[in-house]
């Protein structure tokens, strides 16, 4: 068997997927993306290519070595990306040609079932407590929401006290034993994140996530370690190497690799597996589709410390097509009890509908993130 073509397609509402084909008629997919640079990322795929084309698709690990290191320059988001959606997509293809899903290959799961959350509330959270009332409603146990607007590096405590009144509204929406998480999304300053974390300890939080930025962890390490907050981070980081220090600085409960963004299934296990060896938990950061929350399901199957899946269904950012929408058959995702099960057909688990894909392509879509300004006029972190 051997590579023929490679294909992406930039889909709504932020998405880019991309099809592998194979002189055998075998066709996997998987989902290259970095969140409003997914052109860039689509341009990697293709300059890659040239070196995939008549390549075996079964020789996965040595695929990977060679996009990784074959290039001299490495890393970083969009290369590391890009790399994820064809790793994906080779997995696909081997699990769909031995006619068994990824996670048998990868030395079988487990568990049977993950727990998932969703997010509620948007970047400038407003009537999150209703939502976090909706969607324990529909079954979740688990809820995920902003928990600032922007902050400069010494701030006012109206600011903070919006956070902990937002916060403190969700807590008695939901009752005791939901848990929240809430993200920082790092957007918070040292001198701030110290102030919000103790501010915060009362809420029996399920952790805080990027509370820093990943680059400021070593710098806040003691405050994040004597936090009684589990601290999650994670989705900026593309490989085992950049989670390595961060790791060994004891100051993360719970790390949070894009299978996306990292290097696919064959890189995210890596880490996965690195964090265990540090008693550390995994939380698979996924505000993608259904694509990319395959891929995270066949890690989660086999992986001990997977704890709890992240999920794009209802998120915010889906206007104008969500989760399942890309599916033939979208109760492969069926969520019950607050959990999902882990996908057992071939391959990754799922069947594009790659008629329906081609037609949104054709919309495409030009995602970008806001830029935000403090009232100084200084940009803010998003």
């Amino acid at each position: 068997m051997r590579i023929t073509s490679l294909t992406t397609y930039q889909v709504p509402p932020r998405w880019s997927f991309l099809k592998i084909e194979t002189d055998a008629g075998v066709t996997g997919w998987g989902e290259p993306v970095l969140e409003g640079r997914a052109a860039s990322v689509a341009a990697t795929v293709e300059e890659l290519s040239d070196y995939l084309i008549g390549q075996d698709p079964a020789r996965i690990e040595d695929l990977w070595t060679v996009l990784y290191r074959g290039g001299f320059y490495r890393g970083g988001g969009i290369h590391m990306s890009a790399l994820a959606g064809i790793d994906q997509a080779l997995w696909d293809i081997k699990g769909k040609a031995l006619g068994v899903p990824v996670h048998e290959l990868l030395g079988g799961r487990v568990r049977d079932r993950i727990k998932v959350y969703s997010w509620i509330g948007g970047d400038r959270p407003a009537e999150t407590a209703r939502a976090a009332r909706d969607v324990v409603d529909r079954g979740f146990t688990a809820v995920k929401m902003n928990g600032t607007e922007e902050l400069s590096y010494l701030d006012t405590w109206d600011k903070v006290d919006r956070c902990i009144a937002n916060v403190d509204a969700v807590r008695r929406a939901v009752g005791p034993d939901i848990g929240i998480g809430v993200d920082f999304h790092g957007r918070v300053h040292r001198p701030m994140a110290k102030v919000l974390l103790r501010e915060l300890e009362p809420y029996r939080l399920m952790f805080v996530e990027e509370p820093v930025l990943s680059e400021h962890v070593d710098g806040f390490a003691d405050v994040l370690r004597t936090s009684p907050i589990p601290i999650a981070l994670g989705e900026r980081l593309y490989s085992r190497w950049d989670f390595r220090s961060v790791l060994a600085s004891g100051a993360v409960d719970i790390i949070q690799p894009d299978p996306s963004h990292c290097g696919g299934i064959t890189e995210a296990r890596k880490i996965a597996h690195l964090a265990e060896a540090y008693d550390v938990g995994l939380a698979l950061h996924c505000p993608l589709g259904p694509i990319a929350l395959a891929a995270c399901l066949q890690i989660d199957a086999g992986c001990y410390n997977a704890t709890i899946q992240e999920q794009s269904l209802g998120i915010h950012y889906n206007t104008g097509n969500d989760l399942l929408d890309y599916l033939t058959d979208p109760s492969v995702f069926t969520y019950r009890d607050g959990r999902v099960a882990i996908p057992d057909g071939p391959g990754l688990g799922i069947e594009v509908d790659e008629e329906y894909v081609a037609e949104r392509a054709a919309e495409g879509h030009r995602w970008r993130n806001p830029v935000w300004r403090h009232s100084d006029g200084s940009v803010a972190e998003w």
